[in-house]
């Protein structure tokens, strides 16, 4: 299947899987997608971590060598756990007493890196980058400036136990175009099958538990089978240089996309609190927390 882009759709002719209606004409410039959408999920998401991470200790065993992803090692939290975790997703208190003092510019080899480094090997680091929408007309060297510019320099920059930066990424994951409600997603690369597959047992876990909000059994939100079609996005210069890639993006792709609707009056709040709560306790069980 061909490759198809979210700034402006390259999908042969009659492959209209990935959006419907028919998109606009290749030429006409369209509103960027909204980065609230994405802000909002990636701040809740990074709020649980570092709760969790400041109240439970880290084990301190070395990064595995190599670029071999973990899986034997990760297990499942207990209810308990998944309670713990989910019911410390409050927003506003985690912002004011978690985020907000991390928000600093902290240089490569910094006393604040290296006291994170030190406590737990394994760390999550959150990436904004500018979306794929080209300036012209979309093409290899029109498109993905920013994300392409970071892995450059993350190839070249070395880091311990590295040997650069981009090598010491063990997994890479892109949220793309969340915020709508009843996202579908699929996984997109063998390699990272097995996360995708965690991630649908996470859902499922806290569907049981009645943890999800307006989230009925037949709507679940990770689904088996193949995607409609490749999306090329701010995780392929990343993916090309051998990082493993999970992306969530929701395909169909919403229906307020590229549009003057697609602002924060048509946020699903539900499916917000719900996806915020499954990337918690994925990376609780990632990091081992």
């Amino acid at each position: 299947m061909r490759s198809g882009g979210r700034g402006r759709p390259r999908l042969r002719l009659g492959e209209r899987g990935l959006l419907e209606p028919p998109s606009p004409p290749s030429r006409r410039l369209l509103p960027r997608v909204q980065l609230l959408p994405l802000l909002l999920l990636a701040l809740a998401v990074a709020s649980a971590f570092y709760i969790i991470w400041s109240g439970w200790h880290r084990r301190t065993e070395e990064l595995p060598t190599g670029r071999e992803l973990r899986g034997p090692l990760i297990g499942s939290l207990p209810e308990a756990g998944l309670r713990r975790v989910v019911g410390q997703l409050d927003p506003q208190r985690l912002w004011n007493t978690y985020l907000r003092p991390l928000l600093v510019v902290r240089t490569p080899g910094s006393p604040g890196n290296l006291q994170v480094r030190k406590a737990a090997p394994v760390t999550l680091q959150l990436l904004f980058l500018d979306g794929e929408e080209a300036l012209k007309e979309w093409g290899p060297k029109d498109s993905l400036y920013g994300s392409r510019h970071l892995a450059q320099i993350m190839e070249s920059a070395p880091h311990s136990p590295g040997p650069t930066r981009i090598q010491a990424i063990e997994l890479f994951i892109l949220l793309d175009l969340l915020g709508a409600p009843h996202p579908i997603f699929y996984s997109h690369f063998p390699r990272t099958a097995r996360w995708f597959h965690r991630l649908r047992s996470i859902e499922k876990r806290l569907h049981r538990l009645n943890l999800l909000q307006s989230h009925p059994q037949e709507m679940m939100y990770f689904q088996p089978g193949e995607p409609f079609g490749s999306v090329e996005d701010d995780h392929i210069p990343f993916l090309r240089r051998g990082v493993p890639v999970l992306h969530l993006i929701s395909t169909p792709f919403p229906s307020v996309w590229h549009t003057p609707d697609d602002s924060e009056a048509n946020l699903h709040p539900p499916t917000v609190h719900n996806l915020s709560r499954i990337l918690a306790v994925f990376l609780a069980e990632y990091l081992g927390l």
